[in-house]
């Protein structure tokens, strides 16, 4: 699955990207930087060198196998790109990340540009907050 993947994104299918792709398929986690791909690369005993990963990453990104978010307070992530649109919420204090979805939302941004006469290509939506477990906590 991942071999013919990488190929439909026109690259050539290695060995260092069959692994990544395949743990940001199988890992829990749904986004994940680029040290956390090295981790886990790690504690599979594979030897693919940070710098590797991060390039695989950023060809992946290149061929839109991947997404690149860029949250506040944290490093860059990687999701798998499904093709569908969604937004975040992040949590300041442990950097849990919750994916939504919802329409209300969606049909107000395009009306707010439409009344603008804006044509909208891409958006993000990044909510700040904390979670209620960190809120827990205290």
């Amino acid at each position: 699955m991942e071999n013919q993947q990488i190929k439909d994104a026109g690259l050539k299918v290695t060995a260092p990207r069959v692994k990544i792709l395949g743990i940001l398929e199988s890992c829990g986690k749904r986004h994940m930087s680029a040290e956390d791909v090295y981790k886990e690369l790690l504690s599979q005993d594979e030897e693919i060198g940070l710098a590797t990963v991060y390039r695989v990453l950023t060809q992946f990104e290149g061929a839109g196998l991947v997404c690149r978010r860029h949250f506040e307070g944290g490093q860059s992530v990687f999701e798998l790109n499904s093709g569908e649109h969604h937004d975040h919420l992040v949590c300041l204090k442990c950097g849990r990340i919750v994916e939504f979805v919802d329409p209300t939302i969606e049909k107000r941004q395009a009306k707010i540009a439409a009344e603008n006469h804006f044509k909208i290509e891409d958006h993000s939506l990044v909510v700040y907050g904390i979670c209620s477990d960190c809120q827990a906590k205290g």
